[in-house]
């Protein structure tokens, strides 16, 4: 008698099932329990200078990670920099079509999120 032979008469038929193994959180039947267990860190920078702007602009093309950025320190130091950083942003959603959403404009703040292509930012209204 072969191994798989051995194994095969200590199951029942009945145990050994075809179907694909479903974690007991996808098999609630209420939709309003369901917790999604997977989480996604998304970093806050807060870029001082075109450097950190460039280093941005990696984390999401090459990277392939989103990120949070607080433009608002750029705006209140020097507006070149600030509207060069608007016009790579620009470029970015052209180019490499990268999702990007304004969160927050007030005097101290400046936040957008910027997402690759791969992440699909998705607007409730």
């Amino acid at each position: 008698m072969s191994f798989i032979e051995k194994i095969s008469n200590n199951f029942d038929e009945d145990e050994i099932e075809n179907e694909p193994y479903v974690p007991d959180y996808l098999e609630s039947e209420e939709e309003d329990s369901f917790e999604n267990p997977l989480t996604y860190d998304i970093p806050l920078i807060r870029p001082l200078s075109m450097d950190d702007m460039v280093f941005v602009f990696d984390q999401i093309v090459d990277e392939g990670n989103s990120v949070i950025v607080d433009l608002g320190f750029l705006e209140e130091q020097n507006s070149d920099t600030y509207q060069i950083a608007l016009e790579k942003i620009d470029f970015l959603r052209e180019e490499y079509d990268v999702g990007s959403v304004l969160l927050c404009k007030t005097s101290e703040k400046n936040l957008f999120l910027l997402a690759p292509s791969r992440v699909k930012i998705v607007k409730n209204e």
